[in-house]
């Protein structure tokens, strides 16, 4: 599904991602471990395309996305949920998760949002509220369900359980968890494993921006 090859990337002349490669199959959960700092939220934005490749290779499903231009990326089925959540403030929970619909030329707005309140049911229940009266973890919930309604081939889940109540990041763990076996493909990024050990199916490693060798137990 997703494949990056020895990829590097640099905001002006600060290399951020060095030689970093990762591959997300069909229809599994990778994990992208590191701290905070060490590059798993520039990968994110260079695989949506809001940081360019100086070198190296993206693919998904055998199409170059290093030279697609960012508005085409989400038309290939990519769900995007990024740490600081990004909502609207003022648009309703609903009209946050269709934003990425709306811009699709293929996605219908009823089906998708069937999808996501079958898999997150008490969004519905706050379809009406503005995004600026939820809580951070209600917040996160409904990044978590735009992603959703526009991921149809590989979800980006960008630190999803940080900063989180206990309640709400096992809810989190549950949605996610519900996904396997499906066709989607999910790359979750994290500072450690305390909250997905049991969801993914490989891990690599990321620090300062480069591939670490996971050691043995």
């Amino acid at each position: 599904m997703l494949e990056i090859k020895a990829i590097n990337v640099a905001i002006e002349a600060v290399e951020i991602l060095r030689g970093f490669s990762i591959d997300v199959p069909a229809g599994r959960m990778v994990g992208l471990i590191g701290r905070n700092g060490a590059g798993k939220t520039s990968l994110m934005r260079s695989i949506m395309g809001h940081l360019p490749l100086r070198s190296g290779s993206m693919t998904l499903d055998g199409r170059d996305l290093a030279g697609m231009p960012r508005h085409l990326r989400a038309g290939l089925g990519i769900g995007y949920m990024p740490e600081d959540r990004g909502l609207v403030p003022e648009l309703t929970v609903e009209e946050n998760i269709l934003v990425p619909v709306w811009a699709s030329k293929t996605l219908k707005e009823s089906e998708r949002l069937e999808f996501v309140y079958s898999v997150l049911p008490e969004m519905k229940e706050m379809r009406e509220r503005r995004a600026l009266l939820l809580s951070g973890g209600q917040q996160k919930l409904v990044a978590l369900g735009r992603a959703l309604a526009v991921g149809t081939r590989l979800l980006l889940l960008d630190e999803p359980f940080e900063g989180v109540a206990p309640a709400l990041s096992q809810r989190l763990s549950e949605v996610i968890g519900s996904l396997r076996g499906s066709q989607l493909s999910v790359l979750i990024s994290q500072s450690d494993l305390n909250h997905s050990s049991s969801l993914l199916d490989a891990e690599v490693v990321i620090e300062r921006g480069a591939n670490v060798a996971r050691e043995a137990a």
